[in-house]
């Protein structure tokens, strides 16, 4: 559907044309008609689909000019996602004049007040940080229009449902409110029934989860061998731009540091990291000065950086709803996108349990051989020859050229030459990274009836790729054990959501 077709004004469409968009995301034909219309409307969408201008579009062609209140407020789990929202309202904001604030931990509080005060129409934030503003009476919501809870999931496992009703509350009854939400646990089914007046749905369907665009393979391998198999995959399946991820803090270091080792222009984000290094490693990332982001969950949460050919889960996800938001990273846009992931023996079941999620199998996928590796590293050279012949600047070359050729013969100065402009075998240089401690291994059901998040049930890449076979595995796993006990994984996901507190500021040490 055309974005014409949907209701919006001159401005907002001489934007959208402006960005490059002319056929409108499922999700924002549906949804951008319904918020004009003043309804309340649940999203589920994952990161890639567009729903940030699904939201944004209306909310600003909603907004009275003449009212010097807070109309709308955008609720984010991450002060990267809060950043990249704000942006997107000033994109498709630009003729209008729409006066937005971003407020978020790990930035100057003075600032943001002083931002407040210049009566913004629109604020984005991140729910700790919009707490401190209320409590200082620097916030107000009583004119508040429309309220956005976006990521509602990610939100959830980052502990922040309480703050989010805390500041629910503060806002009038009769708001529109809009959810959007990649899964829709209990927790965000509850939110949707105590603070929504008969809201619209427009659902993704799960066979959707992970997109169609997006080739989705696992590695079998023990955990000593994980890196090296990593480092020969990029010889052979040539990523542009890649993302992994690692289960926590010290992986992402130590992985980052190996790839360094190896030659490879690579650098990583987590929370302990200071707001001005995280934001200077994504836009090293977004402009191409690197080729690989290593990230923690926390870290790469709602981030939106168009380009990303592989996705690589270095460790595989403590829960399926990662998984989703991980790969969700790649195969934007119509775009066709590689996502591998690596499993240790003992996790095979959170394999199936990721598959029973998303509805999809994952195609195995065999360690790259030595020659394999090889090859791959010959067909980058060559491809660098073939641009250098391309380009035809060489004339001036071409006396020596012809004085080489005197001393050696053409095939000889052929190979010597793919030898110099081919990378060398990364697996030569040692590298060895710490084990981390195995998931938990322990029986269940995997029909999603225990305590996994509330009672849940599951509801071209270009020329030189390297892929497996296809999995012959069955598509029922109905009595297969089942790692996600609601006690084991809220032990486990204790860490994720220290890492994530720990890297926001405010009065009760969160963001």
């Amino acid at each position: 559907m055309k974005f014409k077709e949907l209701g919006l004004d001159h401005d907002l469409l001489k934007a959208v044309t402006r960005a490059g968009f002319e056929e409108a995301t499922p999700i924002q034909a549906e949804t951008i008609p319904l918020v004009l219309q003043g309804k309340d409307v649940i999203g589920q969408a994952q990161t890639g689909t567009g729903k940030t201008a699904a939201f944004a579009l209306p909310i600003m062609q909603n907004i009275d000019f003449a009212d010097r209140n807070v109309q709308a407020l955008v609720i984010s789990p991450t002060r990267e996602l809060a950043v990249q929202t704000q942006e997107e309202f000033y994109r498709l904001g630009k003729d209008k004049n729409v006066k937005v604030q971003a407020v978020y931990g790990g930035a100057d509080m003075r600032r943001q007040i002083k931002g407040l005060a210049d009566h913004p129409q629109i604020v984005v934030g991140t729910p700790g940080r919009l707490l401190d503003h209320l409590n200082r009476h620097t916030l107000k919501l009583g004119n508040l229009k429309t309220l956005v809870l976006d990521e509602a999931d990610e939100m959830l496992d980052m502990g922040f449902i309480e703050d989010i009703e805390s500041i629910v509350k503060t806002a009038p009854e009769g708001r529109q409110t809009l959810l959007f939400s990649a899964t829709m646990p209990a927790p965000i089914m509850r939110l949707t029934t105590n603070f929504m007046h008969e809201p619209v749905t427009v659902k993704i369907k799960s066979k959707e989860l992970t997109a169609d665009t997006v080739e989705q393979y696992y590695v079998r391998s023990k955990e000593f061998e994980k890196f090296d198999i990593m480092t020969r995959l990029f010889d052979v399946q040539s990523p542009e731009l890649a993302l992994i991820f690692g289960r926590t803090k010290r992986r992402v270091d130590e992985l980052t540091k190996g790839l360094k080792a190896r030659g490879y222009k690579a650098e990583g984000i987590h929370g302990d990291l200071t707001q001005q290094k995280r934001m200077s490693v994504l836009k090293q990332f977004k402009s191409g000065e690197l080729d690989f982001l290593v990230a923690t969950d926390v870290a790469a949460r709602g981030l939106d950086i168009s380009g990303v050919t592989h996705v690589y889960n270095f460790d595989i996800p403590q829960d399926p709803d990662s998984y989703v938001h991980r790969v969700g990273r790649t195969g934007r846009a119509g775009k066709s996108g590689v996502a591998v992931t690596f499993v240790t023996p003992n996790e095979v079941d959170y394999l199936r349990t990721i598959e029973d999620l998303t509805k999809k199998r994952m195609m195995p996928l065999k360690p790259p051989t030595e020659e394999e590796a090889f090859m791959g590293q010959v067909s980058t050279g060559l491809s660098t020859i073939k641009e250098q012949v391309e380009n035809d600047d060489s004339d001036k070359y071409e006396p020596m050229a012809e004085s080489l050729l005197e001393q050696y013969t053409p095939v000889q100065l052929v190979a010597a030459y793919l030898k110099a402009v081919s990378p060398d075998d990364a697996s030569t240089v040692p590298v060895k990274l710490t084990p981390e401690r195995p998931l938990p291994h322990h029986g269940g059901h995997s029909n999603y009836r225990g305590g996994y998040k509330g009672n849940r049930r599951s509801d071209n890449r270009r020329g030189n790729d390297y892929r497996g076979g296809r999995s012959n595995a069955s598509t029922s796993h109905g009595n297969s054990s089942h790692p996600y006990d609601n006690a084991r994984r809220q032990d486990a996901k204790r860490k994720d959501r220290q890492e994530a507190k720990r890297s926001f500021d405010g009065r009760k040490k969160r963001y």
